[in-house]
């Protein structure tokens, strides 16, 4: 992917429940730039991988599924830690968010 297509999203720290909807404001504000067709969530630097980051996860791919861009927005979980991947496999998430792609560290 080239650099005008591509936008990034950087998450670290411990992600809480109430930081989601700024997350997904955040990536909003992402979506409006032309000719986004790919954000990369970089999840490196998160802290304890919980069900918290699972929903911000889940909140976020949402924005990007109903995202107005012809041929969609693909999110691309970058440097996710062992326990993320894990929990989304847990909770089933991992084949349901179609959008998502996970890549290892």
């Amino acid at each position: 992917m080239d650099a005008t297509n591509s936008k990034a999203l950087v998450l670290t720290g411990r992600v809480t429940r109430a930081e989601v909807p700024g997350l997904c404001a955040e990536l909003e504000a992402l979506l409006t730039v032309p000719g986004t067709t790919v954000v990369d969530c970089y999840v490196g630097g998160v802290t304890d991988p919980d069900l918290a980051l699972v929903e911000a996860v889940a909140r976020l791919a949402l924005v990007a599924r109903r995202a107005v861009v012809p041929g969609g927005v693909v999110l691309r979980l970058r440097d996710a830690p062992d326990g993320l991947r894990s929990l989304l496999t847990l909770v089933g998430l991992s084949e349901v968010l179609g959008h998502v792609r996970v890549d290892p560290p």
